[in-house]
């Protein structure tokens, strides 16, 4: 479904993005597999993940390059998409999946802690998007773009308030994003998957682990890639094993009435509040 297409993948060396990459690489995308081959937390760098992915992937009869630039950086974000143009003449696809985890309760957390995650998954992601974007417009063909966010950010996780506000930073530039792509056939939506990997081979339980292989989750990702999904847009997808769920906003109704009827009293407006708590959905429906 993806013949004569050209994506780059970040953080491609394992994980999910090694699974997006080798999917799309099946279904006839051209792939730049970008790794830095860090660490989880960041640290390090190495060219053996990336280089390994590649492999596979031409083993298996597909074409494919590698790139060990790290997203932080606004050269390493355009060589990125140059090595794109210079490999296979364009580019049409991008996933943005590079991350690491420095989690910690907010009464431990540093700002070294805070910084190094917001600046991989936010930042990162905004200049990989930003080069990406900007490229596609140039090319005048329309483009698909997936950002990857989290239940962390969308719904709230214990111990991740530097990653949960960077993957809730994410959901919502993709949220204006993807209104300004319209017009130049640019689709943007988010991923926020469950999904075993080592950034979350200490998170979710071990008898849980062989339920959510990362390879489940590509194949509704590399579908909003094809040419096919190119009215779905603006969405946030929640998959894990083989569930694929839209997350949406809902509103509850508190209290409403006519400002003729004068602004609302605290406490008035406090028996309202109270009257209506009953009805109000769970904070994280994950979780009950």
């Amino acid at each position: 479904m993806l013949d004569g297409k050209v994506a780059l993948v970040t953080g491609a060396g394992g994980g999910l993005g090694r699974a997006h990459a080798l999917l799309l690489a099946h279904e006839g995308a051209s792939v730049i597999v970008n790794d830095l081959g860090g660490a989880r937390d960041g640290t390090g760098a190495s060219t053996s993940m990336a280089d390994q992915v590649v492999d596979e992937i031409k083993a298996a009869g597909g074409k494919a390059a590698a790139n060990y630039g790290s997203v932080t950086s606004r050269e390493d974000a355009e060589a990125m998409v140059q090595s794109c143009v210079d490999n296979f003449g364009k580019i049409d696809i991008l996933i943005a999946n590079a991350g690491i985890l420095r989690d910690k309760s907010f009464k431990n957390m540093d700002d070294s802690m805070w910084d190094a995650v917001i600046d991989v998954h936010l930042r990162g992601t905004y200049l990989t998007t930003k080069v990406a974007y900007d490229k596609m417009m140039e090319q005048g063909n329309g483009g698909r773009i997936i950002m990857t966010s989290s239940t962390s950010g969308l719904l709230g996780n214990f111990g991740q308030t530097n990653y949960g506000a960077a993957k809730a930073g994410i959901a919502g530039f993709m949220r204006c994003l993807w209104l300004e792509g319209m017009k130049y056939g640019i689709t943007v939506n988010v991923l926020a998957p469950t999904a075993t990997s080592r950034m979350t081979e200490d998170i979710l339980p071990e008898a849980m682990q062989d339920n959510f292989p990362p390879e489940a989750v590509s194949p509704p990702i590399v579908y909003l890639c094809t040419d096919d999904a190119k009215d779905i847009t603006g969405r946030q997808f929640l998959v894990g094993g083989n569930s694929v769920q839209l997350l949406s906003w809902q509103l509850t109704p508190i209290a409403k009435r006519d400002l003729s009827e004068g602004i609302w009293g605290v406490a008035e407006i406090g028996k309202e509040i109270e009257a209506s708590k009953e009805h109000w959905p769970p904070i994280n429906p994950m979780r009950g």
